[in-house]
């Protein structure tokens, strides 16, 4: 069975990538650690690791060109938060950081308080908080 998930991302500056995921409260994987071609930071506490390849190296093992961000997004990552005041912080650091908001933080759906980013490489981020119990009522109200 799957013990971790790894997401492998290509980045321009290794070190600076670094610098914007840390700032954002991820933390660096000991078990890894930092090359100038790679580096790896843990996102939360659920064994979701991030991996930073430099673009070269990663276009060298993906098989692939790396993709355009500035044309279009090949995939969106979406990451929890605890509360609303965490989705508001974050979209701070993520400015601070370098990156940008391009969804500012708002409410959907009665339940659901979250905000889209992009970080230094032009990778576009969801942060979502999710109350579980509006969730609930509102399927519960939609039902009936």
């Amino acid at each position: 069975m799957t013990k971790e998930i790894w997401i492998n991302i290509p980045v321009k500056d290794i070190k600076k990538s670094v610098a914007f995921f840390t700032h954002l409260g991820f933390s660096l994987n000991p078990q890894h650690g930092e090359s100038s071609e790679s580096a790896s930071v843990i996102i939360g506490d659920r064994n979701v690791v991030l991996m930073l390849f430099e673009e070269r190296t990663f276009a060298r093992f993906s098989g692939n060109p790396i993709a355009d961000v500035t044309k279009g997004t090949e995939v969106l990552f979406s990451i929890d938060a605890e509360s609303r005041t965490e989705v508001d912080e974050m979209a701070k650091k993520v400015v601070e950081a370098g990156g940008y908001v391009y969804g500012q933080p708002t409410e959907n759906y009665g339940w659901m308080y979250g905000c889209g980013f992009v970080d230094i490489d032009g990778h576009r981020w969801n942060l979502l908080h999710m109350d579980l119990d509006k969730m609930r009522q509102a399927e519960s109200n939609f039902m009936n």
